[in-house]
């Protein structure tokens, strides 16, 4: 399920002289899920042109550092600053509806001079994994359900977030969970969000008011990994827009507010033969099938290490927190919102397991890579879940890291994820987390000079 399926070089060519366009954004997702690249005049794109952007482009911190004094940092990334060379994939080619002239959106896939795909990029990371899905006949479907929150604008860091005057004049004081009135508060925005992604071929299916105050739920129909990344990818650059035209801020940050929830990325995730096109999570007689058991297994047994990259910044834990409508734990269970890894009611071809500890600030193409790793490790190892949870998982004790610098000790030291992610993805991510944690760490919060300060 791309943007647009099957699309060459050559229709890519003739849909933007049909739609009169003037100018190209060529895009690539880096490590946080920012849209880095270079804007060309149309005259200027050409499928040889071969553009070129610096290799540490995909090496950098959210605030643009690189960790210099890394040794495997050092030896994945060329000193030398060479260059990355950018290929468009003609299936994401896509309008900017928010653009004043004809302008057009295309994500780009980066190769080394010789050829090959840069390993440690974002969507290379994710092909990688698909391609291990395929050689055993295997094909994975998910269905992202993408949290987020609407804010006043807020200029000045150092003042709490606060939600949006809606259409009332009012802002939310109170929680207002699948509210149709709450949502309808802000129609002129929602409208507008609508017209871009249905503008963009983006597919999203619901929208619902989640439990914070100004916090919004859109689901995406289901499909292929790579195609629904790019669809998140291109959905949050467009919702961040589309909230600036009507003066306020929407933030994918895990824990905008003190206190309100934070905001997930939840996956629902399946498999199916590439040879029948069945669930392989269920047997012919409908009910589940060991390989089922086997891909809540590997959720359980390898999250853990992978949590530095779904919850990939010191804000993410502050959202993993007890009774605070996120998972502190590994448990799984049937129709059960407080496990981490939920089963949702369904039939034998619509078997699912929906992952629920993913972060809304997580990269879409990492998140989705590295679940669906943990999954085929499962698989492949046959790694048995435990027990099925029935009652509430948030009186249960704590099993996932409980801060940046913990998870990625563990990302670190999980030889598996590095076999199934990549060497050198797994030492450019740790070492850029690991200079983030720092660069946080140097950071004096107003907690620490209220409660510190005259009293220590």
């Amino acid at each position: 399920m791309a943007i647009r399926d099957n699309f060459s070089y050559t229709d890519m060519e003739e849909w933007l002289n049909a739609k009169r366009v003037t100018e190209i954004e060529c895009l690539v997702p880096d490590l946080t899920g920012v849209a880095r690249g270079k804007i060309l005049p149309r005259i200027k794109f050409t499928e040889d042109r071969g553009m070129r952007i610096p290799e540490v482009v995909l090496g950098m911190t959210v605030t643009g550092n690189t960790p210099e004094r890394d040794d495997s940092y050092n030896r994945a990334i060329a000193a030398t600053d060479r260059d990355m060379i950018l290929k468009a994939d003609p299936t994401t080619i896509t309008m900017v509806p928010w653009a004043v002239d004809p302008t057009a959106q295309v994500i780009h896939d980066c190769y080394f001079a010789n050829g090959e795909l840069v390993d440690f990029a974002p969507r290379s990371v994710l092909r990688r994994v698909l391609g291990l899905y395929a050689k055993k006949g295997w094909k994975p479907v998910v269905a992202p359900e993408l949290e987020f929150y609407l804010t006043a604008k807020n200029i000045d860091p150092n003042l709490p977030l606060s939600s949006p005057v809606g259409r009332s004049g009012r802002a939310e004081t109170s929680r207002q969970v699948y509210s149709i009135d709450a949502v309808n508060e802000f129609d002129p925005l929602f409208e507008d969000i609508y017209d871009y992604c249905e503008m963009m071929n983006l597919d999203v299916d619901t929208l619902i008011h989640e439990i914070g105050a100004g916090q919004m739920e859109i689901n995406f129909l289901h499909g292929d990994p790579l195609g629904l990344a790019d669809k998140v990818f291109y959905f949050k650059r467009t919702l961040r827009e589309a909230a600036l035209k009507h003066e306020m801020y929407a933030t994918f940050m895990a824990k905008p507010m003190a206190d309100e929830p934070g905001s997930a990325m939840h996956v629902h995730q399946s498999v199916v033969s590439l040879e029948t096109g069945k669930n392989i999570f269920s047997n012919p007689d409908g009910t589940a099938s060991p390989t089922f058991r086997h891909y809540i297994g590997g959720l359980q047994r390898y999250m853990p290490s992978a949590m530095a990259i779904i919850a990939p910044y010191v804000n993410s834990y502050r959202r993993i927190v007890r009774h605070s409508a996120a998972p502190i734990n590994l448990q799984w269970g049937q129709d059960n919102r407080t496990v981490g890894f939920r089963v949702p009611v369904s039939g034998a071809q619509d078997r699912r397991v929906e992952n629920r500890v993913i972060g809304a600030d997580a990269n879409p193409y990492l998140a989705l890579a590295v679940t669906l790793a943990c999954g085929y490790l499962g698989m492949t190892e046959a790694v048995e879940p435990s027990a099925m949870v029935e009652t509430s998982a948030y009186d249960m004790p704590v099993e996932l890291p409980q801060g940046l610098s913990e998870a990625i000790t563990l990302l670190r030291r999980e030889d598996r994820l590095r076999d199934v992610l990549g060497e050198r993805f797994i030492d450019v991510y740790s070492a850029v987390k690991d200079l983030e944690h720092q660069e946080f760490m140097r950071v004096i919060s107003p907690w620490e000079r209220e409660h510190l300060l005259l009293h220590v």
